[in-house]
């Protein structure tokens, strides 16, 4: 079920004043009975799923607050981890790694009789199973307290708002605010109201209205003049935001109305300074996950471990065999040579060498848990890179700066231009669907044939869309300055107004047609 859809408003028509007259126990089981008819409204057979993931964390849970082994506690973290990404291996990498696996055989002239399987992808097998994995580690290193009762864990798991698309929240936050009915409340209400109408403007009215000029550059690039696609690719950077930060805004709407608090998982990431800024802007829960379980284990900025090391030397064979270009084994070589010299030159240098290599791996996983694809893990490799040139050029570029006594302003724009253009880099890679389609993307643009408006088809698009994302910009920084949910709480006729301007521009500017969202995909 999604939300843009007849079905999902049947369903909260009918939800909302059960939940509210029903009280302890019982409006848990309710959530917990809405959110399984919720994610099986898509196909049931994938409940199983999200059943066993439930169970086996929550026996793990007990096992572990019971046992002091140090041994024991150990395999039943590794128990957790082995079923839930051992699900999300088979079902989203499955075909991925046996075709990487027969073009590597492929490469060194070996042939291959592996076959692929006609796997469909569960809707948000990656933001249960992360939000799942989170509980069982936090319980491991005793960050939290075990939760005894099945019904309230469950209902955690599996919380329809934000069930197949996050926001990723974790025990610590959202576990505790289940030990107490939650009263229906006015405020509340509004301000959850006015959060998931800007949700639906993002999503109906931007994302859906920009998606088919993004479409057809991407399908055939070729076709298009190099004003077309640079307009495509702006499009698509506010058509995956809007389309993301969407569904968030609508789930984190949700609970609010229900009682619920949710962290923000967007805090208009076009506007940061620098890409760590952009990472604390972007997908906030899923950055700060990747942070807490995969950099700081790997070593962070203290040091560095074996798993660094194996993923990068993973990623340089997958990176030869893929391309098929044998001599990046001479740039690789000559790469691990270097930083070998660098790491002997001191601590501090070793330190920064772990600390390079811990964000490029991080961000090459970041790549591919977003999809099984070259083009996604490239995606992540690119922002690797972007993290680790920041921490190199960064002093280098602000001394510059400084040094011609350039306003702050022009240093703030300039800042804010070179990530989004960058970001843009990456974000035509992680939508072609092939490094071909990408490359034509990219290669159309620089060519400058056909630069200038004239030579772009369906103006009266590019028009509809330019005017959608100056109203989002306008709204966005206007919430920077003061949060609009506590002036529409504050101010009734402010409330009355902005909602009819919002009901208005959603039924004005949306384009409907139950379009999924994006991230159902990951």
């Amino acid at each position: 079920m999604i939300f843009n859809s007849v079905a999902f408003f049947a369903f909260i028509a009918v939800f909302l004043p059960l939940y509210f007259n029903l009280k302890g126990k019982a409006r848990l089981i309710l959530c917990l009975v809405g959110s399984y008819f919720f994610y099986g409204w898509w196909d049931w057979r994938f409940l199983s799923l999200v059943l066993t993931s439930t169970l086996i964390d929550y026996f793990v849970g007990l096992e572990l607050d019971k046992s002091e082994d140090a041994k024991k506690r150990k395999r039943l973290l590794i128990l957790s981890m082995v079923v839930n990404l051992g699900f999300l291996a088979f079902f989203k990498y499955f075909n991925f790694f046996i075709g990487s696996f027969m073009d590597m055989l492929t490469g060194f002239g070996m042939e291959s009789s592996f076959h692929t399987l006609k796997i469909i992808l569960p809707v948000g097998i990656s933001f249960y199973t992360f939000q799942s994995m989170s509980y069982t580690i936090d319980v491991y290193y005793k960050k939290i307290k075990v939760e005894r009762d099945f019904i309230r864990f469950s209902t955690f798991i599996s919380f329809f708002p934000q069930l197949v698309a996050g926001p990723i929240v974790r025990a610590a936050d959202f576990l505790p605010q289940f030990q107490k009915d939650r009263e229906f409340n006015w405020d509340r209400t509004i301000a959850g109201t006015g959060q998931i109408l800007w949700g639906f403007f993002k999503k109906v009215a931007v994302a859906d209205s920009l998606a088919p000029f993004v479409d057809q550059c991407f399908m055939a690039p070729d076709t298009f003049s190099s004003m077309h696609l640079l307009i495509g690719v702006i499009f698509w950077s506010f058509q995956i935001y809007c389309d993301f930060s969407g569904y968030s805004d609508i789930a984190i709407g949700l609970a609010r109305v229900l009682g619920y608090d949710f962290p923000d998982n967007f805090k208009t990431p076009y506007v940061s300074k620098n890409f760590s800024d952009f990472w604390a802007r972007w997908h906030i829960s899923l950055s700060s996950w990747l942070r807490d379980y995969l950099y700081i284990p790997l070593g962070g900025s203290r040091g560095g471990s074996f798993g660094s090391y194996f993923f990068i030397l993973l990623f340089m064979v997958l990176a030869v065999v893929v391309t098929g270009w044998w001599w990046l084994i001479g740039v690789f070589v000559a790469l691990i040579a270097y930083a070998w010299y660098y790491m002997r030159q001191g601590e501090k240098n070793k330190i920064k060498m772990y600390t390079y290599m811990n964000n490029m791996v991080t961000m090459l996983l970041g790549g591919l848990w977003h999809g099984a694809s070259y083009t996604y893990i490239f995606w992540g490799f690119l922002h690797g890179g972007y993290l680790i040139i920041q921490r190199l050029a960064g002093p280098i570029w602000n001394k510059m700066l400084d040094a011609i006594r350039t306003p702050l302003f022009i240093q703030n724009a300039l800042a804010i231009a070179m990530v989004y253009f960058a970001t843009c880099l990456a974000w035509i890679y992680f939508r072609a669907p092939n490094f071909e389609i990408a490359s034509d993307v990219i290669t159309g643009i620089a060519s400058l044939e056909g630069f200038n408006f004239g030579s772009v088809i369906n103006k009266f698009i590019v028009l509809k869309g330019v005017i959608v994302i100056v109203i989002l910009q306008l709204v966005e920084l206007l919430n920077l300055r003061s949060p609009l949910y506590k002036v529409t709480i504050k101010n009734p006729y402010f409330r009355v107004v902005s909602f009819a301007i919002l009901l208005w521009l959603i039924a004005f500017f949306g384009t409907f047609g139950s379009n999924s969202f994006i991230y159902f995909q990951f």
